[in-house]
């Protein structure tokens, strides 16, 4: 009997996912035409033997959620139910808190996967790993460039054993290129070590509040209060992978996760990806179209577009490397380039809505997509353009490398700018 646990987290100040994160929780997001966490749920529904998915994190269990809940249970004939911490409890804290609820049954193995990141989710290669050599913690890791590991924690293994023998979460020398891909496997012991990082962060708190229980003894980070202090004391393993992973902290990153994705539906979905049809819109490379769009068959999709439910695609619209959600209507002859156009959003006839992509070195099969900040030096970094939740961008007017708040209207060309 296996399970998983999904870490979701909650709303934060100055997210980098902002405006996007408006409007719905930042999971149920639509990559590649489907909320971000419906690509973890269909991979752990895949593992033989799975019995349950937990979510894990502090949103509001709000309709939104409910409903994707609902309908999940439905699709994949699983039970999933989101458990909600009383407060930001770190990467770890939310499993020792709902731990009793994690362990019911009596799994063999749990999964344990970030809800930030995109991947093929190698869970049956992990399990085969673990079953052979069973250890408290197994680790998913990839290779990354020495520039981009920085950015991330960073293993060191025994190249025979797999052991990691050090862990250093985004060091500030290179000291590995294998990091870690936020997604684990543990077993029921792995709670053992966050147990002891509750009663330390416990008794540390009541020599500082003589009160009682500290409210911070809860918050566990599993990267530096877990696998920095256990490694290379044989409870930690990685296993590598050379499959897609990225993490989705921006919206740029989004819309690079919807390009690995949508290459990844030619193997897993290949029903969800559009083709060219005699008299229906002409499709280049990889492009999801939600059933209920109406697209104009002179319009040219792709290669990565991801268009979502009751959009409406007018004569002559050119679009590519973008994702358009749901009620959104892009007119006669707009092009819209490395944009994500919000939910409900006209843009005009003959307008332009494009951004600078800043995509990984193609020529670098260990580089990854980074997750800049919006603001460098005080200035807005040339990025993807993305409109808000309702936006009216008027006809032949161009938006270039600009964030556009919700429910604004325009009325003139803007380049680098956040419209508020």
């Amino acid at each position: 009997m296996l399970k998983a646990v999904i870490l979701i987290g909650g709303p934060q100040k100055g997210t980098r996912f902002r405006p996007l994160s408006f409007e719905v929780p930042k999971p149920l997001f639509p990559v590649a035409g489907v909320p971000m966490i419906q690509h973890h749920i269909e991979a752990c529904a895949q593992v033989p033997g799975m019995q349950e998915i937990l979510l894990i994190g502090f949103y509001q269990p709000d309709e939104p959620l409910t409903r994707f809940l609902e309908a999940a249970q439905q699709e994949f004939n699983l039970p999933i139910r989101y458990l909600q911490e009383f407060a930001p409890l770190g990467t770890g804290g939310g499993l020792y808190h709902f731990r009793d609820q994690i362990l019911a049954g009596g799994p063999e193995a749990f999964f344990v996967l970030n809800a930030d990141v995109c991947s093929d989710f190698p869970l049956s290669a992990m399990l085969d790993v673990h079953r052979h050599q069973p250890h408290p913690f197994l680790l998913l890791g990839t290779t990354a460039n020495r520039t981009q590991s920085l950015n991330y924690g960073c293993i060191v293994e025994n190249p025979q054993t797999h052991e990691v023998l050090h862990y250093v979460e985004k060091p500030s020398t290179f000291v590995s290129d294998i990091i870690n891909c936020g997604i684990y496997l543990f077993s029921p012991e792995a709670l053992k070590p966050l147990r002891d990082v509750f009663q330390r962060n416990q008794q540390d708190g009541q020599l500082e509040d003589s009160s009682g229980l500290w409210p911070g003894a809860g918050t566990i980070r599993l990267e530096q209060d877990v696998f920095s202090a256990l490694a290379g004391q044989g409870q930690i393993y990685v296993h590598l992978t050379d499959g897609i992973w990225s993490q989705i902290k921006s919206a740029g990153s989004a819309l690079y996760a919807s390009r690995l994705y949508l290459s990844q539906y030619q193997l897993t979905h290949p029903e969800r990806l559009a083709k060219h049809m005699p008299g229906g819109p002409r499709i280049r490379g990889n492009v999801y179209i939600h059933p209920t769009a109406k697209v104009a068959p002179s319009a040219v999709l792709g290669p990565n577009v991801s268009i979502g439910e009751g959009v409406t695609i007018g004569e002559g619209v050119r679009l590519r490397e973008s994702i358009v959600l749901h009620g959104a209507t892009l007119q006669e002859h707009t092009c819209v380039l490395h944009s994500i156009v919000g939910w409900g959003s006209t843009v005009g006839r003959w307008a332009r809505v494009e951004g600078t992509p800043n995509d990984p070195n193609p020529n670098d099969p260990r580089a990854h997509m980074d997750s800049e900040s919006l603001f460098k030096d005080g200035k807005l970094l040339p990025a993807i353009t993305i409109l808000g939740c309702r936006v009216r961008i008027p006809a032949e007017v161009l938006i270039l490398n600009s964030i556009v708040l919700p429910h604004k209207e325009l009325s003139r060309s803007f380049t680098n700018q956040i419209i508020l």
